[in-house]
């Protein structure tokens, strides 16, 4: 009797349980669709980006790896920097007259060159980018090389291919490259989360859903590469993504922002002369502002300011900061007064979450927010992006080979 009353009470949650699930299959099976188109038409495309991001992770490696007698040099017992004046002046003495310093990195460790950056104006048509590389302990030109010149389609280095490659797919046109690499990783955001939802394991098998069923077959290999290596790039590529949009487009992405919290972006802040063809300050001035600023800093990228509008940025690493996890500022400055016009400070009790969460972005691009560990993870989130197209691609051919298979049977 008890038995026979409990029965509709048992088969009732069961029932509901059995229709939610086949809902949600039915759900699943459309995100599945715009899954799989979304990573063939654009999979190629991502595997561009993963392939070229994982060399750029490492891209100042890779470049004193292949110009040795120009970027690396040998340190003496003891040795000292030069000053920055004298470093400068070298560069120059190495470019003709014309040419006007646009950016310098500063020796990532002890056996690394000055990398000073010129553009040289060939026509009003054609610019060359130039390289001088500058021995820090002597003051020393170690030599020069061209990295690419306007009017030619490819860049004249590996690197500066990669660069382009990576952040303009070799698009000559700057509008129409910074569009179509911002809506390819906005799409490839939707395929990465679409995937998650078509993962996400509803029967609860999440062994399953996380691990490789060994010794089931090519088929099912090549289905548990795919889920595992999307489930586990993930949490890195989403951040990438975003933050690659960011920097492609960010006078689109900054306004949006703006609409939760107030954001200032350094690259609208301008040089105003004090009267007409007014000298500059030099760039190892700029430098010195700067540490003034940040005296325990390490100088890294320094913006230059070959045009009259422009100001300078130097950015500097190793700025440790009571409850800042990045280490990394940025100051910005007039470049005839030096007059700071913003900080690119996290820290600062001025910062609002708007600028905070911009100061993330290219940390988090290029793995430099978490040191070596997350150089490694963005490294290997970009090879797994070919990894997810080809799997991709040859799951497609499987199940249409298989449904064709299945037509010709009946």
């Amino acid at each position: 009797m008890n038995a026979t009353n409990q029965q509709p009470c048992l088969s009732v949650p069961a029932e509901t349980r059995s229709i939610a699930l086949s809902r949600l299959n039915a759900r699943r099976k459309q995100w599945l669709k715009v899954h799989l188109w979304l990573g063939l038409g654009l999979g190629f495309l991502l595997s561009i980006y993963g392939i070229t991001g994982s060399f750029l992770v490492f891209y100042a490696e890779i470049d004193e790896w292949l110009h040795p007698q120009l970027l690396v040099v040998e340190q003496p017992a003891h040795g000292q920097y030069r000053p920055p004046a004298e470093i400068f002046a070298a560069g120059k003495s190495a470019m003709p007259p014309t040419a006007r310093q646009s950016f310098a990195t500063y020796p990532r460790n002890a056996s690394a060159a000055f990398k000073l950056r010129y553009q040289l104006p060939l026509d009003p048509a054609q610019t060359e980018q130039w390289l001088v590389a500058v021995d820090p302990y002597t003051a020393r030109v170690t030599g020069k090389m061209l990295l690419d010149r306007s009017a030619d389609w490819l860049p004249a280095t590996f690197i500066n291919f990669m660069f382009e490659l990576h952040y303009a797919l070799l698009i000559s046109s700057n509008e129409v490259s910074t569009v179509v690499v911002s809506v390819s990783a906005a799409l490839l955001i939707v395929s990465t989360l679409t995937g998650l939802i078509v993962w996400w394991p509803l029967t609860g098998h999440w062994r399953n859903a996380l691990t490789f069923k060994f010794g089931a077959g090519k088929v099912r290999f090549n289905y548990d590469l795919h889920k595992t290596s999307g489930f586990y790039t993930a949490l890195v590529m989403l951040p990438v993504l975003f933050s690659g949009i960011y920097m492609v487009l960010p006078h689109n992405v900054v306004p949006v922002l703006e609409l939760f919290s107030p954001v200032t972006y350094r690259y609208w802040f301008q040089s105003k002369p004090p009267y007409p063809n007014a000298p500059a300050i030099a760039m190892d001035q700029a430098v010195a502002i700067a540490l003034k600023q940040y005296p325990q800093g390490r100088p890294h990228w320094i913006y230059g300011a070959p045009n009259p509008s422009q100001t300078y940025t130097v950015c500097q690493d190793g700025v440790d900061e009571p409850g800042s996890i990045l280490q990394r500022r940025c100051t910005v400055m007039d470049r005839y007064s030096g007059k700071i016009l913003d900080l690119d400070d996290p820290s600062l009790p001025t910062a609002t979450a708007g600028e905070v969460f911009t100061h993330w972005q290219w940390p988090l691009h290029s793995g430099q927010a978490f040191g070596m560990p997350g150089r490694i993870l963005v490294f290997i989130t970009g090879l797994a992006c070919p990894v997810l197209f080809a799997t991709g691609l040859i799951r497609w051919l499987q199940k249409r080979r298989a449904g064709t298979r299945a037509v010709r049977q009946n």
